[in-house]
């Protein structure tokens, strides 16, 4: 049984229990020559039912349904970096896939994020509210210097950032680092509304998810 700090994950009912479903999908897109975002084939197999009879919570509850239900685009970065990218690489090693390019990578999923970000913030400005730290929120939140600083273009700065971490704060910690640090990396104004909630975020999450509900 594989572990994370004090939670065991009993693989064979977490990612194991999708993997054959998602390799059918793997298959009949490198078939077809097309490929898809780690998210796509996801939502390609809610849309499946195949795992309807599976479903251990409500479906009402599941934020990945709600986010397919509205095709609502979920950036995974470092999908490399996980259980069914290790089962992908397995499949392409075996010959079962003749193509990595199945699963659109990482660089793509940055070039879409810039359209996207461009696009919805054309009359908007966009909020970051980052859950824990790692690739999964600085990923998305450099989507803002790329545009200044690479592209030469001008776009809105995210209008508010907050996070929920436990990572000791620190100077010379990423994942730890304070709400400043992101203004000298073009990626907050100084006058950015910037918060950290130092705390667990299976605890805080739901409380400011119900609040900003209405519940």
């Amino acid at each position: 049984m594989n572990r994370v700090t004090d939670t065991c994950i009993p693989e064979e009912e977490a990612m194991i229990k999708i993997d054959r479903h998602m390799v059918k999908l793997w298959q009949a897109a490198d078939q077809s020559g097309q490929s898809f975002f780690p998210y796509e084939f996801i939502y390609q197999l809610l849309e499946s039912q195949e795992l309807k009879d599976s479903y251990e919570i409500d479906p009402r509850d599941s934020w990945v349904i709600a986010a397919w239900q509205k095709q609502i685009p979920i950036f995974v970065p470092g999908w490399e970096d996980s259980t069914l990218g290790n089962s992908f690489v397995s499949e392409v090693i075996k010959g079962k896939i003749s193509r990595l390019n199945v699963v659109r990578s990482g660089l793509e999923l940055m070039v879409f994020l810039v359209n996207w970000y461009k696009e919805n913030t054309r009359d908007f400005s966009m909020g970051f509210f980052q859950i824990g730290g790692g690739i999964a929120g600085d990923f998305p939140i450099c989507v803002v210097p790329l545009i200044h600083q690479d592209l030469k273009e001008d776009c809105k700065l995210w209008s508010y950032f907050a996070q929920i971490s436990d990572c000791t704060t620190s100077y010379g910690s990423y994942s730890g680092a304070l709400p400043s640090e992101k203004i000298s990396w073009g990626k907050l104004d100084t006058d950015t509304p910037s918060y950290v909630i130092e705390s667990d975020a299976s605890i805080v999450a739901p409380l400011i998810f119900n609040y900003v509900l209405g519940h």
